[in-house]
């Protein structure tokens, strides 16, 4: 909905990006004369003890003094079938100077209620899909922007490491940390790891990637944190370096574009590969490789988990050298 456009009778934000729902709401919330929000903007929440007489008559209660009613109702899909019927049939015939806004983390398009909100117009259903993992520091970006402050990717990395892929807690963290800041600057990675608890379990991927990057420190950190036998780890690991032999390889070969065929894995999954071969020495992968095919027998043989992982995660990293 651009800001000044003619608002339809009827919005549904649906999908779990609850931050995304909640802006739907507050731009709506926006359109409304501030000196009447009070009286024009009400705000409901679905339970079974919602009458659905009285959500109509609010719908069709015409604005106190500005142009323009906004009835915000959060939780639509947990509507009781009274309500949500009633709610179809007002939209048969809606009130002009109303805007009815529907909030839900999900709701079928086959309910007669999403098709009713469909029939408002093109725009009226609004999706708020759950953004990917990859998705999440760039956007991440933009929310320190929205806050008067900066964050480069790593930091940005490293705050959805620990606050999780929740877009409302990144917002939090971000406000907080903008706050910290005095509302401008920069914020680092040092910065996060200082401020920002680590409340998310921690992904493998998370761990193979520091590994990868031979940061001693943080790979070490996040192993200690991670749930899981040794020897599936031990065997990410070993997937890891694999891979970092073949892009090596390919890079070597002038055709670092082939690694994600070769791999089959998307383009976004090994855009890195090549960037972290460069920190290893030439035959250093392949060492490193025989240095898990030991762990690999140390472990099964009954030797103790971190007696093992700890030297080995250092040795990768480049801590300590080969015996």
């Amino acid at each position: 909905m651009a800001q000044g456009a003619a608002l339809l009778p009827a919005y549904l934000a649906v999908g779990p990006d609850e931050l995304k729902r909640r802006q739907v709401a507050a731009r709506l919330r926006a359109r409304v004369d501030e000196a009447f929000s009070a009286f024009d903007i009400e705000e409901l929440t679905a339970s079974a003890n919602l009458d659905p007489d009285a959500v109509v008559s609010s719908l069709n209660t015409l604005p106190m003094g500005g142009s323009l009613r906004v009835v915000v109702i959060e939780g639509a899909e947990r509507l009781p079938k009274a309500v949500s019927e009633a709610l179809v049939a007002y939209l048969a015939d809606p009130n002009p100077r109303c805007t009815l806004a529907l909030l839900a983390t999900t709701l079928a398009k086959t309910t007669r209620l999403y098709k009713a909100v469909a029939k408002m117009g093109p725009k009226a259903v609004i999706s708020c899909a759950a953004k990917r993992g990859r998705d999440l520091p760039p956007y991440v970006q933009k929310l320190a922007c929205s806050h008067g402050v900066s964050i480069d990717a790593d930091a940005a990395r490293e705050l959805v490491a620990r606050a999780g892929e929740s877009t409302t807690m990144l917002d939090t963290q971000i406000r907080s940390l903008a706050a910290l800041l005095g509302g401008s600057g920069a914020i680092t990675r040092a910065f996060v790891e200082e401020h920002v608890a680590r409340v998310a379990e921690v992904k493998p991927w998370e761990f193979l990637d520091r590994v990868s990057e031979r940061d001693v420190g943080h790979s070490l950190a996040l192993y200690h944190l991670l749930d899981g036998s040794a020897l599936g780890l031990l065997s990410l690991v070993t997937t890891r370096l694999t891979e970092l032999v073949c892009a090596r390889s390919l890079a070597a070969r002038g055709q670092p574009n082939l690694l994600a065929g070769e791999l089959k894995k998307a383009d976004w999954q090994v855009r890195n590969h090549v960037r972290w071969t460069r920190g290893f020495s030439d035959g250093e992968l392949e060492g490193l490789l025989g240095a898990c095919a030991d762990a690999e027998r140390a472990l099964k043989s009954g030797a103790d988990s971190n007696a093992v992982m700890v030297p080995l995660v250092a040795l990768i990293c480049g801590a300590t050298t080969a015996q």
